[in-house]
């Protein structure tokens, strides 16, 4: 594929695609915004194979992990309670009863937050500089799209109360003018779908005039199925640096128009999808 002119890692997914006069912007939050929750992968999948490994005889820890693995990243961008409803269904079929999804979903944050609570405590007391904790060059891009008069919107999967915490430590929450949301405990009553659509109805505006940032599939199908632009971040967590692979597979099948793997090559990015500006 067709790198975007002047820059190095920017892929034109889809060369046809031309920017619109965009009026929105929404954002995902872990792995597009923010990297405090770093490895929560690694966390919730062995969690989960642990919970299934001996319900069926003869199953394996290596099929587990791959069944697991399928599940999770399918639903990455949902809300986590979605990931935990699955787990049940899982135990379900190999003849287990096994707790409610929300039993889960809270075994899986508390392990999470005991491993990122270093992270948290080294920003509050001013250790690591907020940056260091966010995906390179996410601050410009925030301070670009907001001097045009976009409104920002965050949408996570993460609970909201952690989402509105973790952005005020990280020092974006002042970026989201359009409202910053996550997962509530009436989980049916969110979805990323149903903000852009939200968004789309109220203003009585087409999907042309939204853009949209995030590194897991459901964000990049929800904005492109509404005829936004999508840009897939496929942002390489651990080393802050280059394409993750499997990422980049997964946005394009989900409909990025462009995959970038951070926003360090802002000035042509923004040249693209702002040529009148």
């Amino acid at each position: 594929m067709p790198n975007l002119p002047g820059t190095k890692d920017i892929e034109l997914v889809r060369p046809d695609s031309k920017p619109k006069d965009y009026r929105f912007a929404i954002f995902d939050f872990d792995g597009t915004v923010s990297l405090l929750r770093e490895g929560w992968r690694e966390i919730m999948i062995p969690m989960m194979v642990t919970t299934l490994i001996g319900l069926r005889e003869g199953e394996t820890k290596d099929e587990l992990e791959a069944i697991v693995s399928d599940f999770v990243d399918a639903l990455t961008g949902q809300q986590t309670i979605f990931q935990m409803i699955r787990l049940c269904e899982e135990i379900r079929a190999r003849g287990g009863r096994g707790e409610e999804p929300v039993h889960y979903k809270t075994q899986f944050h508390d392990l999470l937050l005991a491993h990122i609570e270093g992270r948290g405590r080294r920003l509050s007391s001013g250790e690591i500089e907020p940056d260091d904790m966010t995906v390179p060059g996410i601050r410009q891009l925030l301070e670009a799209l907001k001097s045009r008069g976009l409104m920002i919107y965050l949408a996570s999967g993460t609970d909201r109360d952690y989402v509105i915490e973790e952005a005020k430590l990280l020092e974006v929450d002042g970026y989201f003018n359009g409202g910053m949301y996550g997962a509530r405990d009436n989980y049916q009553d969110f979805s990323k779908a149903k903000l852009i659509a939200e968004i789309l109805q109220k203003n009585e505006l087409g999907g042309d005039h939204l853009l949209g940032f995030g590194d897991g599939y459901v964000e990049i199908e929800n904005v492109s199925r509404v005829g936004g632009t999508a840009v897939g971040v496929a942002s390489n967590e651990s080393t802050r640096s280059g394409i993750n692979a499997w990422k980049r597979e997964r946005l394009i099948t989900a409909g990025a128009a462009l995959i970038i793997p951070d926003y360090r090559e802002l000035d042509p990015l923004l040249a693209y999808l702002f040529p009148d500006t």
